[in-house]
């Protein structure tokens, strides 16, 4: 069912991002949201809570997608498998066909502040110029993103009509579609949202 409903969408984002603006996260049920991702065939998945408790507890969030991809998937989990891609030295790494990244309130503005900051450097090293910043320079620097591109979709969950910095510079062009909550999800839901987003018609600005 996953591949069929993957394919049944006249788009598919390639970057899911999983924003939780309520208190309690879940793990359980934000695992389910990420294998869910996963099976239909995202390629990136980025989870964030504002409070950083994902990000502190991200070995129990990958030991709960393991669980999950067992329970969900049963014998086709090892098509599914997909790389925790933190810096940090709690990641784990599996054989990827999706990317989770998992960010927390400092991959966000403090991140910027931290390229602006190494640009600086560059400059007063004299190995570049004020005149080389630009979109793409700056996206080069950010290492919270590294090898991600933005985000097509952010699904945004709780009563917080905020994304409460998550990644403020990369989600200019993202469609932002809220839910009431994580808790306890259905997957129709899940596709639901993802089924709002294919019918979208993004302007670009225009």
């Amino acid at each position: 069912r996953w591949r069929a409903d993957g394919r049944a969408l006249r788009k598919l984002p390639v970057h899911v991002g999983l924003v939780v603006t309520e208190e309690e996260p879940s793990y359980a049920d934000m695992a389910s949201l990420v294998v869910w991702c996963m099976a239909v065939g995202i390629s990136y998945v980025s989870v964030y809570d504002h409070n950083g408790i994902f990000k502190r507890n991200n070995s129990r969030l990958m030991d709960e997608i393991l669980k999950q991809q067992q329970d969900l998937l049963g014998q086709d989990c090892s098509k599914y498998t997909g790389e925790f891609a933190n810096h940090d030295k709690t990641s784990q790494v599996l054989n990827c066909q999706s990317t989770l990244k998992v960010l927390s309130p400092e991959d966000g503005k403090a991140d910027i502040v931290k390229a602006a900051q190494d640009f600086c450097q560059l400059v007063a090293q004299q190995q570049r110029t004020h005149s080389d910043l630009d979109v793409n320079m700056l996206d080069n620097l950010l290492s919270s993103t590294n090898g991600f591109p933005d985000p097509d979709l952010v699904l945004k969950f709780g009563p917080v009509d905020s994304t409460l910095g998550f990644l403020p510079w990369h989600i200019r062009l993202t469609e932002i579609i809220s839910l009431p909550s994580h808790l306890n999800i259905s997957y129709e839901d899940f596709y639901s949202a993802l089924h709002h987003y294919a019918a979208c018609e993004q302007r670009w600005g225009k």
